[in-house]
């Protein structure tokens, strides 16, 4: 599988995106011999539609082959991260703090555990968690395993 310049797609992607209202999420080779590009992105004004991925594949297509960054025949893909994406660092938890969190974490030495609840609070400690019953559980950073947002609770 030809080791395509992830880097460097999204640097040449990154500016044009962020002008029509999207950020790049993600950028990933995959499927039967590396042949596909796909681009998750995301919109901080909502959520991303089918016609967000349209308009972005639109532009990225033309983009990525005049940068000639992707050699040979490929298939491009743009998606949205989806419903239950994982919070990857604290920009993301500050963005959907009052969403529907799954968080793993770390307590006491040796133990993890699974929350569910409404992601109450982002700051310099960690997170707090409400979960249900309104029970507020804090976890500090050096804690979180993981976190998700959930359409379940």
């Amino acid at each position: 599988m030809p080791g395509w310049p992830i880097a460097e797609i999204e640097k040449l992607l990154a500016p044009t995106l962020k002008h029509m209202g999207y950020e790049i999420y993600a950028i990933e080779q995959l499927g039967p011999g590396g042949r596909t590009l796909r681009i998750s992105i995301d919109k901080p004004a909502g959520r991303v539609s089918i016609d967000d991925c349209e308009r972005v594949s639109e532009v990225s297509g033309p983009l990525l082959d005049q940068a000639g960054l992707v050699s040979g025949p490929y298939t491009l893909e743009v998606s949205s991260p989806g419903a239950e994406r994982p919070l990857r660092n604290r920009h993301e938890y500050e963005r959907f703090a009052g969403q529907k969190v799954n968080v793993r974490y770390r307590y006491g030495d040796t133990s993890e555990g699974v929350l569910e609840g409404v992601l109450a609070r982002v700051d310099d400690d960690g997170i707090a968690v409400e979960a249900k019953g309104g029970r507020l559980v804090e976890i500090g950073w050096d804690d979180v395993r993981a976190a998700r947002l959930t359409v379940s609770l």
